[in-house]
């Protein structure tokens, strides 16, 4: 396997960067073929990562003297932050000192700076965020989870796109099914975004498109790809992570009360900790901004270092593969066709 360089923001989540530090040295045991270079305060990290042992031929900090907080806004982090972890972890990848570029910090400042920096694949208009949803009936991806409030038709259009040919890439679905998130299945259903959406994406053989679909769906496992704005979708996706750990709690509280539950539980333990872990966000880790020239991984602030280690593994696992090409093989198609 080709040895592969991910820049890491040290300081994106929530409880940073205790959960990069860990996430790279689980990462850097379980792959040996990787070279990871954390992104922050250098003497800070320096002084937690002396705590551990690891292989410092492979693990390299860069400083960085700024942090950039959830609450900031994307202009700001952009022009007044230029010493951030992420505007330098950024300029590390457009340099080509890296493969690809990982953080769980601002979602808004990531996108802004990566626009900046990297730049758009040729023709796509905005770039959008994949994120995967796993169901016990398999993955669905959402596509825009977050990264554009406001679209225009077009650019879901072209989200569906860009979704269709991760849904190939990643889980070798050939023709996956694409759907429009909608308030009901008629084509006549939905605000003037989806409806106009609707008829773009009925004209194009580019894409399986099997028409409108409803928030029941997302968990279906009958649907691979679920197109939206990023507004509605952001919503959706914090939505969906909160019902998982409702209904854990939930078991978790009826069990406690009923010495039966409790006795019946120690048969059911493996199939739920499979269950669990099929449901588990954190076992992909990072979604992708699409249509960025250079590969960015967009992780949850909350993330833990399991998170940020299967982050890591999920992005080699994307580096295997040559989406851009295939994206812009697909544009081309689109065009021709027009």
């Amino acid at each position: 396997m080709k040895t592969r360089t991910i820049i890491l923001d040290a300081f994106g989540t929530d409880a940073r960067p205790n959960p990069e530090i860990m996430g790279t040295i689980m990462a850097l045991r379980e792959n040996k073929n990787l070279i990871i270079k954390l992104v922050g305060d250098k003497t800070r990290l320096e002084k937690l990562l002396s705590k551990f042992t690891y292989d410092k031929k492979r693990l390299f900090i860069i400083n960085a003297d700024e942090e950039v907080a959830m609450s900031d806004s994307p202009t700001k982090a952009l022009k007044e932050k230029t010493n951030s972890s992420i505007a330098i972890g950024l300029s590390l990848l457009k340099n080509g000192d890296g493969d690809a570029f990982i953080s769980a910090g601002n979602t808004g400042a990531v996108m802004a700076s990566a626009l900046m920096k990297i730049g758009r694949i040729k023709k796509i208009q905005r770039p959008a965020i994949a994120t995967i949803i796993p169901t016990p009936y398999g993955e669905t991806i959402l596509v825009d989870a977050g990264a554009n409030a406001d679209c225009k038709p077009n650019h879901l259009l072209q989200f569906a796109l860009m979704g269709d040919v991760y849904a190939n890439v990643i889980f070798n679905k050939e023709a996956p099914k694409v759907g429009l998130l909608s308030n009901g299945e008629e084509k006549e259903k939905g605000n003037e975004l989806t409806k106009q959406t609707h008829k773009l994406l009925s004209k194009t053989d580019a894409i399986n498109f099997h028409g409108n679909v409803e928030g029941r769906d997302i968990l279906s496992g009958d649907i691979d790809v679920v197109v939206c704005d990023g507004f509605t979708g952001n919503i959706v996706l914090k939505t969906v992570e909160s019902i998982f750990k409702f209904i854990f709690r939930l078991f978790k509280t009826e069990v406690s009360k009923n010495i039966f539950a409790k006795i019946g539980l120690l048969f059911l333990v493996p199939t739920i900790k499979r269950l669990l872990k099929t449901m588990d966000y954190s076992e992909f880790g990072s979604a992708p901004l699409l249509g960025i020239k250079k590969p960015v991984m967009i992780c949850h602030g909350s993330s833990d270092e399991k998170a940020i280690k299967n982050a890591i593994k999920f992005t080699l696992r994307y580096l295997e593969k040559d989406y851009n090409k295939l994206l812009e093989n697909k544009l081309e198609l689109l065009e021709e066709k027009k």
